[in-house]
């Protein structure tokens, strides 16, 4: 279905994912009580609009002539990061459990943009999707190191103390 798209549909998509994760983290942010939570899920936000953007800048088609007033707007997509019941979920969710969906909301974000980039032949056409992916990855990584924080786990970069204990 897919395999026939050109580097700007790819950037296309691309721009679209990146908005639906930053109001999915935007959302999260308002619901937030602890601060370093509230911190990171805006942190993320503010990052999904600037990746966003990054590829709006690449982005030759007409369809999107307003990068602010596109933004603004709600998604009108499948690609939306939530459904309406975890859209409902998110108006009560815990710290805890916005980060846990946070987590599974990346990680198969993640494998679906390096599904697409398998699917296509045109190195730029991959590399958009990789790219996207790589972030992601990243972000995944950030939200996971919030959950142990959260949940008084050992951070990563406590490790080596306990080791050498």
């Amino acid at each position: 279905m897919f395999k026939n798209i050109d580097v700007q549909e790819a950037i296309k998509r691309s721009i679209l994912v990146e908005k639906c994760a930053r109001d999915f983290f935007r959302l999260g942010a308002k619901h937030m009580k602890d601060e370093r939570a509230r911190k990171t899920f805006e942190l993320l936000a503010s990052e999904e609009e600037e990746r966003a953007r990054g590829f709006y800048d690449l982005y030759q088609g007409d369809d999107i002539p307003d990068f602010d007033a596109f933004m603004a707007v709600d998604p009108d997509t499948d690609l939306d990061w939530l459904n309406d019941s975890e859209k409902a979920l998110m108006e009560n969710i815990d710290e805890r459990h916005a980060l846990d969906l946070a987590m599974q909301k990346s990680q198969t974000l993640e494998k679906s943009l390096r599904d697409m980039a398998d699917k296509f032949t045109d190195p730029q056409v991959k590399e958009v999707f990789l790219k996207n992916a790589n972030s992601t990855h990243q972000h995944y990584e950030l939200i996971e190191s919030e959950y142990a924080h959260l949940m008084g786990m050992v951070h990563e970069t406590d490790i080596n103390i306990y080791v050498r204990e």
